[in-house]
This record gives C-alpha cells, sequence and structure tokens, in this order.
C-alpha cells in the first residue's frame, strides 16, 4: 500500500523543504519508488532537485491540480533512479483563487494524485509553511504527517498549531489523518535549548518522535544552491546519515507493523 504522507508544519524555516526532498532522495536509494509532490508556490523542492523553475510554466503542479495536464505527464525523474518529482510553479499560489468558489476544493490534489497513486511506495507532499487552501488540499490528500521540529522554543509552538489543524481537518472533512511522527531539525548537541527541546518533545510525545535528530549542518544549507540532494552533494556529511537513517526509521514503520496501522496516533 502506498504511504502518502505530507511534509507539513505551519511554522516556516524548519526544515520541511530540506526534510521532503532529501529523505525521499534516500527512501528511493533504499529501493523504494518515491515521489514527491512540490505543493509550495515558493517551488524550492523543484529547484533543489535540479529542476529550471523559469522553464516550469505549463508544467507544473499548478496545471495539474486545475485538471490542466496528468500527473503522469507531469512526474519527472531526478537524478536518483526510483525518485520522481512533480514540480511547482510560483503560479501554484493562484489555485486558492482558482478554487475559491468551486465544490469539494478541499480534494482537488486527491483528486489529482489518484490516478497513479499505487505507482509509488511513498507520495511525500511538500507543503507551505502556511494553512491555506494549498496545506488543505495536501492533508485531505495524505494519510500521514511528517512534522518537522526546530530544536527552539517556537518550535514546540509550531508542533501544538499543526496538530491542530490535523484535529480540524479529520472533523470537519472526516478523515482518520494520522502523524507518522515529529522530526527534531536544525539539532546542535552543543547547545542547551537543542538539547532541552529535545528531551521535552520526547518526554511529551513518547514514542512519537523520530529517533533521529537532523543536525544543523552547512552541507544541507548548501546543497540547494547546487540543485542536489544531500546524497549527490556531500554523501559523507553529517545531515546525509541523519536523512538515511530517517529513511531507515519511515521503512521499519512498515516492517515492524506491516499489519497493523503504523502510523501514530497522538494522545
Amino acid at each position: 500500500m502506498t504511504r502518502i504522507i505530507a511534509v507539513c508544519n505551519q511554522k516556516g524555516g524548519v526544515g520541511k523543504t530540506t526534510t521532503a526532498t532529501n529523505v525521499g532522495a534516500y527512501l528511493a536509494i533504499n529501493g523504494k519508488k518515491v515521489l514527491l509532490v512540490d505543493f509550495d508556490p515558493q517551488a524550492n523542492a523543484s529547484s533543489g532537485l535540479g529542476f529550471n523553475i523559469k522553464e516550469s510554466e505549463g508544467k507544473s503542479i499548478y496545471e495539474g491540480v486545475l485538471g490542466q495536464r496528468l500527473a503522469l505527464e507531469l512526474a519527472k525523474a531526478s537524478a536518483i533512479t526510483n525518485y520522481y518529482y512533480i514540480p511547482a510553479h510560483p503560479s501554484l499560489a493562484g489555485v486558492t483563487v482558482e478554487l475559491l468558489n468551486k465544490p469539494n476544493r478541499e480534494y482537488y490534489l486527491s483528486n489529482f494524485l489518484k490516478p497513479i497513486a499505487n505507482l509509488y511506495d511513498y507520495i511525500l507532499i511538500d507543503l507551505p509553511p502556511s494553512v491555506s487552501l494549498l496545506t488543505i488540499n495536501g492533508l485531505a490528500a495524505a494519510k500521514e504527517v511528517l512534522i518537522p521540529v526546530q530544536c527552539e522554543y517556537y518550535g514546540l509552538e509550531g508542533l501544538g498549531q499543526i496538530l491542530e489543524t490535523i484535529d480540524l481537518i479529520n472533523h470537519n472533512l472526516g478523515k482518520n489523518l494520522k502523524v507518522a511522527g515529529a522530526l527534531l531539525t536544525m539539532y546542535d548537541n552543543r547547545e542547551h535549548l537543542s538539547r532541552e527541546v529535545a528531551r521535552e518533545l520526547r518526554r511529551h510525545f513518547v514514542g512519537h518522535v523520530y529517533d533521529v535528530e537532523i543536525p544543523r549542518a552547512v552541507a544541507l544549507a548548501e546543497a540547494p544552491s547546487f540543485s542536489k540532494p544531500i546524497c549527490l552533494y556531500d554523501p559523507e556529511s553529517g545531515g546525509a546519515k541523519a536523512y538515511e537513517r530517517l529513511a531507515r526509521e519511515l521503512i521499519a514503520q512498515e516492517i515492524n507493523q506491516s499489519n497493523q496501522n503504523y502510523a501514530r496516533s497522538w494522545s
């Protein structure tokens, strides 16, 4: 069964796109067929995989969601075997206006992905850092949510906000959206605040936080400017090894609970 995971946090700058692009790469390296859907008008995930945004007009998720192109047409191969992506374009910001008065406007992304969902082991949806119709569409299309949490005081606040949004989506859209797990990002073991946030998160959400911590690393910040995921830019870096571990944790969720619901419920 395809795992459709939205990578989401309403707070910006938490490593959301970095997580989506890099864990997707390592899932593919570990033998999974992966589709990354860039559903953020900033299109950083697309450019981080080598796509020229200037040439994407008419060939992006924007046209797909509006029914002008099929998902199969738009999916592009990355430089990594079995890793595909559907690019975004800044015009995607206009979807909110385009769909404003449409019935069932929350399900346009879900309907767009349905014909190809079974072609992949993982579909990762990179969402914008806001609560907008784009975010609602992404959560409506997903089965699970992976929440990057920056290791700072306001990171915990952002987690609370996205959990409230998930509850609202489940209540109002009749979904059973689960949290796959929270991921500590920009972690620095030398900083007291990083250690404290990690401790607090694991204390309050026992068993719901991934074991790996994504470090604050220069290589992770540099890789997108070279249009490469970290596995191609600096595979021996700490950031690369951390995302490889995260991919293995995600795969372990399948293996360990193949006959159960592997997504984690939050109390």
